[in-house]
């Protein structure tokens, strides 16, 4: 009898150590960069719709150049800053308020753009309304809480607000702090 309780205790430890060893091997915790990662905007195709919208919540997609995040580990930030103007049919600058304007972080742009009504989702890790109103923190210094899993593909844009015609994207910062 003496036998059969050390062979058990042995296969218990075996088994726990086999299961604890299953995972894999563990995931590298993300290094912090040293400095925030701005976007150059001059690498981007557009920065400003060049078609005026014609409904509310009308889209302006901006896809991120391949490999312009290259040995980039988005996991190590935790904000995001991003700014943006917005001007009516003629061109005119809207003054920066809340319901205006809404933006949404992408990691696949050939995957489900819009998310979740009101929250991120599983393609889109963060969506913000009220960009530069003062209900909104994107576009503030302290920027949005985020957790990337993964590099972000793109980010889109859309008019709350039909007056809102065009968006002109000014920045957008990532942050380690």
């Amino acid at each position: 009898m003496k036998k059969m309780g050390i062979v058990f205790v042995t296969l218990m430890v075996a088994a726990t150590i086999g299961f604890v060893g299953c995972g894999g091997t563990p995931r590298a915790p993300a290094v912090p960069p040293a400095e925030p990662l701005t976007v150059d905007l001059s690498l981007l195709a557009e920065v400003r719709n060049p078609v005026a919208f014609t409904q509310r919540w009308d889209d302006f997609l901006i896809v991120f150049p391949e490999g312009m995040f290259d040995g980039v580990d988005f996991r190590a930030f935790q904000r995001v800053t991003i700014t943006a103007n917005y001007f009516d049919i003629d061109g005119n600058q809207l003054d920066h308020g809340d319901d205006l304007v809404m933006v949404t972080l992408i990691y696949d742009p050939l995957g489900d753009l819009r998310g979740p009504p009101d929250g991120p989702g599983p393609n889109t890790p963060l969506k913000q309304f009220n960009v530069g109103g003062p209900f909104g923190s994107i576009h503030t210094e302290r920027g949005s809480i985020m957790r990337l899993t993964r590099t972000p593909g793109a980010v889109l844009f859309q008019n709350s607000q039909l007056h809102v015609r065009y968006i002109e994207v000014t920045e957008i910062t990532f942050h380690n702090r």
